[in-house]
C-alpha cells in the first residue's frame, strides 16, 4: 500500500470520527476502518459517550473476515478497562495484521501502551499519519485530558469597522444566514455555552442548537450573573428542565431552583476558578458567545484557547457602538494576544478567522 492510499484511508477515518461531534464528550472523536485486498470492508466511529469504540464498531460492520487485514484508526487504541474493554486486545483477538494510527493518545492512561500491546502480539504498527489533522479535530479532548479543565472558545460577529452592534445595540443581523448556521454547527461541538446576563436580558437568547438534517445535542447553558438578574420569564429559565441552565452567581434565590435551574455560587466570580469547577463536572469545552464585557473578562483572565471571529463587509460607525472585546486589555502592542494555527472560512461575503491563543 503506497503513501497516497494510506492518506486516502486515514482521511476517511477522520471523516468518520467527525460524525461523533457533540455526542462523545468528554471522550475523543475517533474513526476507524478496515482495509483488505485494496478495499474497505468495515467502518466505524465512536458514536456516543459510554458506547462502543470506533474499532469495535468497525469490526461489527465488517462485510467479511478481518483476519490479516489492515486497520486505520485516528487515535491509538486503548489498552485499559474503562466503560468498555481495551480495543487493543480486540484487535489482537481479530488477528489484524497491521494497524496505522494517526495520533498517539496523550492520555497518560493509554499513551503508547496500546502500541506496545499490539507490537508484543506481532502486529505491525505505524503512527503519525495526518497527526496534525487529528490534533485539530481533537483539540478539545487533548486539552481536557491533560489539564482537567475545559477547552474554551469565544465567538463573535463584527462589521468591517469592528462593531458588534449599532449605538442603539441593534445587531440583527451582522452576518449572513450561512455564517449563522455555521455558529450552530460550532455550538453542537461544545458541551457548554456561556454568556453574561446582559445577553439574556437584552436578547432573551435561547442558546440552543438549531440545525436541519443533522443530529444535535444542546449544550449546557451557563449564565454569568453575579447579582441574579436573569429574568424568571426568560427562555433559559422557562426551558431549564428541557435543556440544562446553570447560573453562576454571588447570590441565592430558591425560586430559580423551582424552575430547574442550577445555581453555582461563588463568593466572588472568578473565571479561572469557574473553569476548574467545570472541569471537575466533566465539562470538557465551553463556547462563549457573550458580549464585549464577557469576552474581555475571559481574555483578561487568560482562560481562552480559541477565537472564532466572523467579519461582515458592513460599516456602521458610531463612537458608542459596541466592540467585540472589552475588559482591561493590554497597554502595549507587544503584549497583544496573537493567534496561531489560523484558518480562514468563507461564507459568501462573510469571513471567519479561526485561531488558537
Amino acid at each position: 500500500m503506497n503513501k497516497e492510499e494510506k492518506i486516502k484511508y486515514m482521511k476517511r477515518a477522520i471523516e468518520l470520527a467527525s460524525l461523533g461531534e457533540g455526542f462523545v464528550n468528554p471522550n475523543p472523536l475517533v474513526g476507524a476502518l478496515i482495509v483488505k485486498d485494496g478495499k474497505i470492508i468495515g467502518e466505524g466511529y465512536h458514536e456516543h459517550y459510554g458506547g462502543p469504540h470506533a474499532e469495535v464498531n468497525a469490526f461489527n460492520n465488517a462485510s467479511e473476515s478481518v483476519e490479516a487485514a489492515t486497520m486505520f484508526v485516528t487515535l491509538e487504541p486503548c489498552s485499559h478497562y474503562g466503560k468498555t474493554p481495551p480495543c487493543a486486545l480486540k484487535i489482537i483477538e481479530k488477528k489484524i495484521k497491521k494497524v496505522i494510527i494517526a495520533k498517539i493518545d496523550p492520555n497518560p492512561l493509554v499513551s503508547f501502551k496500546g502500541v506496545k500491546l499490539l507490537e508484543e502480539a506481532g502486529i505491525e504498527v505505524e503512527y503519525g499519519l495526518l497527526e496534525d489533522e487529528v490534533n485539530y479535530q481533537n483539540e478539545i479532548f487533548f486539552k481536557y485530558i491533560q489539564t482537567k479543565e475545559p477547552f474554551v472558545a469565544i465567538k463573535y460577529a463584527m462589521t468591517l469597522d469592528g462593531k458588534i452592534a449599532t449605538h442603539t445595540k441593534d445587531s440583527k443581523w451582522i452576518t449572513n444566514e450561512k455564517s449563522r448556521n455555521y455558529v450552530h454547527e460550532l455550538r453542537n461541538k461544545y458541551m457548554a455555552i456561556m454568556v453574561g446576563v446582559g445577553t439574556i436580558i437584552h436578547d432573551d437568547a435561547k442558546l440552543n442548537v438549531r440545525l436541519k438534517d443533522k443530529k444535535i445535542k444542546n449544550p449546557i447553558r451557563i449564565i454569568i450573573d453575579p447579582n441574579l438578574e436573569t429574568p424568571f420569564d426568560s427562555y433559559v429559565v422557562t426551558t431549564a428542565t428541557l435543556q440544562p441552565t446553570w447560573i453562576v452567581t454571588e447570590r441565592y434565590n430558591e425560586e430559580y431552583i423551582k424552575y430547574g435551574v442550577r445555581l453555582i455560587q461563588m463568593d466572588k466570580i472568578n473565571l479561572k476558578e469557574l473553569m476548574k469547577l467545570l472541569g471537575k463536572e466533566k465539562i470538557d469545552s465551553v463556547f462563549i458567545e457573550g458580549g464585549s464585557f464577557t469576552h474581555g473578562s475571559s481574555l483578561d483572565e487568560n482562560i481562552v484557547d480559541k477565537v472564532y471571529a466572523f467579519i461582515s463587509p458592513k460599516l456602521i460607525g458610531g463612537k458608542d457602538a459596541l466592540t467585540p472585546v472589552g475588559g482591561l486589555g493590554v497597554s502595549l502592542m507587544k503584549d497583544a494576544k496573537v493567534l496561531k494555527n489560523i484558518k480562514y472560512h468563507y461564507f459568501d461575503e462573510d469571513i471567519l478567522i479561526e485561531g488558537n491563543i
